[in-house]
Formats: structure tokens, C-alpha cells, sequence
């Protein structure tokens, strides 16, 4: 499986099968601009502008964005409601959780994850190998919340997302700094590039993968 980081909270994964799965594209407002990015399926967490730019995608693809277990071309999509704020919903909303089955690697995208998920949620989750989690707060859990997420679900792999970069234009997100410090304890790997290849075998334990998406677009 390659994970590849686009910015904000969209990824784009691909399996051994080239079956390609676009997360919550976002629209040229974010500050960076998405175009023609060939996929089969397309999974949107909410409708906000940074999550569901969908013009941004090409080809036979599907668009996910309601809970409930669907199956296209081999991989095996769960959508768990959850909200976007801390009060069920009643300020933004709520939220779509997507876990993808692709390759024997469970992947938990959060989309915008506005609370730490309670024994309930997690129990129905299930397995998640790696971990996509917001981390910049404002408008969703911050970076100490994240910890207590991955916590509840025991990824081997957490990769953030949704945090202040040098070119996204939404400056109320926190940076990442403050994560790395509050997961000190875990293998950080900064990679200086966007994307990562995973496999079942090798995927370790306690293990915190950081992308550099600052090679795309202005």
C-alpha cells in the first residue's frame, strides 16, 4: 500500500492492485489547488469546502459519504458517524469516519474528528492499523486529543493531518510541534517527502510517520 499526503486531510492510497482512494479533497480556498487526481473511490467525511472538492477527482470513481460497510473493486470501505464538535454535532455537524480495508492493512481516516471517541466507538472501529488523525484543534480535536484516540484504538501507525502548514491558508490550525512533544515516546520518523509505503509485515508498533506535503501546488 502507498499513502500518499496531499495537505490538509486529503490522501491519496493505493493498493497492489492500483485501486486508488482520494479522502476528503479540498477546494483552492484551502490555499493549494487539487486537480485531476485519477481515483476509484472517493470518501468524503463531511460537506465542508476542505473536505469535499470532488471536481478535484477523475475517472470511474465512487463517492462514500454516509456511514454504513460497502465493498468496490476489492477494497472494503466502513463509515462510522462521529461528530465534528465536542456537543454531538449541534455547532458543526457531524462527521464521517471511513475505515478502508485495502491490502490487510486497516487505514482509519478521522476526517474532521471533533471529539475523543468513547469505548463504544472504538469497540465498533475495530482493528486499525494506521491511524490518519487531525491534530491542529479549532475545528477539531487538537494534538493531545489525538494521542488519547490513538490510544483507544491501538493503531501500529499514526500519521497526522488537518495541521498548519507553511502554504495552507487556514492559520487558526495548530502546527506540529506540539504533537511531536506530547507523543515523545513513540518512533517519530519525519520523512521529507509525501509519501510512505506500508505493508502488513513491517508496519511496527508505537510508530508516528510525519509527510511533507509542501512539494505540491501553490
Amino acid at each position: 500500500m502507498n499513502v500518499k499526503w496531499l495537505g490538509h486531510s486529503c490522501f491519496l492510497i493505493t493498493d497492489s492492485n492500483g485501486v486508488r482512494v482520494l479522502t476528503d479533497p479540498y477546494a483552492p480556498e484551502t490555499g493549494r489547488r487539487l486537480h485531476d487526481i485519477e481515483a476509484d473511490i472517493v470518501t468524503v467525511s463531511h460537506h465542508h469546502f476542505d473536505h469535499d472538492y470532488v471536481a478535484a477527482a477523475r475517472g470511474d470513481f465512487a463517492v462514500f459519504d454516509r456511514e454504513g460497510k460497502y465493498e468496490r473493486k476489492g477494497v472494503i470501505i466502513e463509515g462510522f458517524k462521529t461528530h465534528h464538535d465536542a456537543e454531538r454535532g449541534k455547532r458543526r455537524g457531524d462527521n464521517i469516519a471511513f475505515k478502508l480495508t485495502m491490502d490487510s492493512i486497516s487505514v482509519l481516516h478521522c476526517g474532521d474528528l471533533g471529539h475523543v471517541l468513547d469505548d463504544d466507538a472504538a469497540q465498533r472501529i475495530g482493528r486499525v492499523d494506521v491511524l490518519l488523525v487531525p491534530i491542529g484543534g479549532t475545528f477539531t480535536i487538537d494534538y493531545a486529543q489525538a494521542r488519547e484516540v490513538a490510544n483507544k484504538l491501538g493503531p501500529k501507525v499514526v500519521i497526522p493531518m488537518h495541521f498548519k502548514t507553511p502554504k495552507s491558508a487556514i492559520n487558526a490550525l495548530d502546527g506540529l510541534e506540539n504533537f511531536i512533544s506530547h507523543v515523545a515516546n513513540c518512533a517519530i520518523h519525519r520523512l521529507n517527502q509525501s509519501e510512505a509505503s506500508l505493508y502488513p509485515n513491517s508496519l511496527g508498533d508505537d510508530r508516528v510517520l510525519v509527510l511533507d506535503t509542501d512539494e505540491g501546488e501553490e
